[in-house]
């Protein structure tokens, strides 16, 4: 058996949906200094995974409207086949991760991209992205807007839905 294709590397994809916005007025708005507002995806297998209002989706590298990241963490290597992974995917899209379930604050692209870390490679993504939501929520601006961007749900153009794609089995 080929030894060499064993192991897989995994990356997580990092993207300041602000722009700079966020690092140029939260601490006007919000009190207190954010450095982006995170949009995360995990890449592996030569493809892009992200969770959005969509739900589960996925494109080539760098594929969304978003571009390139602002910054690439290597997260380790897996030994999940593809196959094994897309079953994965599959599973998580009829269950935890419908679009149904998205919420901009509790239920996000960075909480699926965290799980879907920690069960390729048991480590988790940085928890300054993680953390974001309950930052802005700590704030009394971040309470005032949260009715309204409780409505919002992100999904960047340019993916290929896996719920709709591999959940139909």
């Amino acid at each position: 058996m080929d030894q060499e294709n064993t192991s897989f590397s995994v990356k997580l994809y990092i993207y300041d949906i602000s722009k700079g916005m966020a690092r140029q007025l939260s601490s006007a708005m919000l009190g207190k200094q954010l450095d982006g507002i995170w949009h995360t995806a995990v890449v592996i297998h030569g493809e892009e995974f992200f969770y959005g209002g969509e739900g589960i989706s996925s494109c080539p590298p760098g594929g969304t409207i978003l571009g390139h990241p602002d910054s690439v963490v290597d997260l380790g290597e897996t030994e999940v086949t593809d196959d094994l992974f897309m079953n994965y995917l599959t599973s998580l899209g009829e269950s935890t991760y419908s679009a149904e379930s998205y919420k901009l604050f509790e239920h996000n692209c960075n909480t699926f991209s965290n799980e879907v870390a920690q069960f390729l490679t048991g480590r988790k993504i940085p928890s300054y992205i993680t953390d974001l939501p309950s930052e802005v929520l700590s704030t009394p601006f971040g309470q005032l807007l949260r009715p309204l961007l409780d409505s919002v749900a992100i999904t960047p153009p340019g993916s290929n839905s896996i719920n709709g794609r591999y959940g139909q089995r």
